[in-house]
């Protein structure tokens, strides 16, 4: 895409988008404990708005960005704790692959913001929270180098993916709603890819985890 055509998108998704909720100031508050390039705001707030339906939507669809993008700066951190403690060589290749795709799906929410003209935010995401807390209480009580660990990890992994399956999907019907189509496309490559690493994370539990007798 070239320069002038980005520029003639976002131009156009800002005129869409009321001027009481657009966000002018792009300063990007780091948290403390994240130690990656990605780094997610602190909580950003919730202001009460009086907004007409169209409004409301997209309110609804920028919040739902900023918890997203906690979410995928979350998983960052916590993903290198599930290669670390897998004992499958192919298990530990598809979470290093997610791990890549999902720096990659944090960029591609920040193009989204600059597409809706307001500035980089993340709001801390409890369902993102909860479940990277489950997948590092399966390796707690799991033995190091067995089955089970391997298997726990999938089952987690898979739950992340289902939970960021649904969350885009979402997202995808909000923004085509809103006519952001632009938007719209970045999110549906994401997608794309989170049931991709569902289909083989599925895939090495049904064919690469021994059980034995």
């Amino acid at each position: 895409m070239s320069k002038s055509t980005s520029k003639k998108n976002a131009s156009a998704a800002s005129a869409r988008i009321p001027s009481a909720y657009a966000d002018k100031d792009p300063v990007i508050k780091s948290a403390s404990d994240n130690d990656s390039k990605y780094q997610p705001t602190d909580e950003s707030s919730l202001d009460t708005q009086l907004l007409g339906p169209r409004d409301g939507v997209l309110k609804l669809f920028t919040d739902s960005i900023k918890d997203l993008y906690w979410a995928e700066n979350h998983l960052i951190k916590s993903l290198p704790k599930m290669i670390k403690s897998s004992s499958s060589k192919e298990l530990q290749k598809a979470i290093k692959n997610h791990l890549d795709q999902t720096k990659t799906h944090a960029e591609r929410l920040e193009k989204v913001f600059e597409l809706l003209s307001t500035s980089v935010q993340a709001r801390k995401c409890d369902a993102m929270e909860g479940l990277t807390k489950e997948g590092e209480g399966v390796i707690e009580c799991t033995d190091a180098n067995t089955p089970a660990r391997d298997l726990g990890i999938i089952m987690a992994s898979q739950k992340v993916e289902h939970y960021e399956i649904s969350a885009y999907t979402g997202l995808i019907k909000l923004a085509d709603h809103l006519g952001l189509n632009d938007i719209s496309s970045i999110l549906s490559r994401t997608l794309a890819e989170e049931e991709e690493s569902d289909r083989t994370l599925a895939g090495i539990a049904e064919n690469n985890i021994e059980i034995g007798e």
